[in-house]
């Protein structure tokens, strides 16, 4: 008699959880048509953590089926309405809409490297380099300007009459790339020779460097 009634509880649970999980899929469902549509890599500050905050509160409603679904409910319905209210907000003012999302970044000027920006947005060379490949952009000595938009994306304007040519770096942020210049049949020794040459004594000072059918691009510190 005491295993049928344990039996009979956990069925009882089990449909709770099932309930429960079909309530909040086809809810978060509706809350995510209201808020709009919008690509993964697309989405602001506000809608990233509104995200993450209704899968948290799912996930614990359905782990806990004791606790009241009102519980999970009332919050999620919360963070929908103000999310819907900032987004009317920042329809209306830009300088909220800036102070939310930011704002784009020019972090390749006229052909050169706009240091303080990229360390501003905590955005690295690397990050640039794998963006730009991402733009079949494999020069930067062939970039007019690049933007690095709220989203996190990378906008690129090539250079009239550029050519699509891989130039591989092989000075990044002060530090000589080693297996780059292997692959260029190239030496450290050499490469500090031909800085000499051109006026830029300390590799450190030199925060990007490539170099194409002997062509330099060198953008300095």
């Amino acid at each position: 008699m005491k295993d049928e009634l344990m039996e009979v509880k956990y069925m009882e649970e089990y449909i709770v959880i099932v309930a429960r999980t079909l309530i909040l899929y086809f809810l978060i469902v509706l809350i995510f048509r209201i808020m709009g549509k919008r690509e993964i890599g697309e989405l602001s500050i506000l809608d990233l953590v509104v995200f993450i905050m209704l899968a948290e509160i799912a996930v614990m409603a359905i782990e806990k089926p004791k606790d009241p679904l009102a519980h999970s409910l009332i919050p999620m319905v919360v963070m929908v309405v103000l999310q819907l209210l900032f987004a009317m907000i920042s329809l209306r003012s830009k300088s909220f809409r800036e102070m939310i999302d930011g704002k784009p970044a020019v972090v390749i000027h006229n052909g050169k490297i706009d240091e303080a920006v990229m360390k501003k947005q905590r955005y690295n060379f690397d990050d640039l380099l794998l963006q730009l490949r991402e733009k079949d952009v494999f020069n930067v000595a062939d970039v007019e300007f690049a933007i690095l938009e709220t989203s996190g994306k990378l906008s690129v304007l090539k250079k009239q009459g550029s050519a699509d040519t891989y130039a591989l770096p092989i000075i990044l942020d002060g530090e000589i790339q080693t297996e780059h210049l292997q692959q260029l049949g190239k030496s450290p020794f050499w490469l500090r020779g031909e800085m000499k040459k051109r006026g830029y004594p300390a590799i450190r000072d030199i925060a990007f460097c490539s170099y194409d059918n002997g062509e330099f691009y060198i953008d300095e510190k």
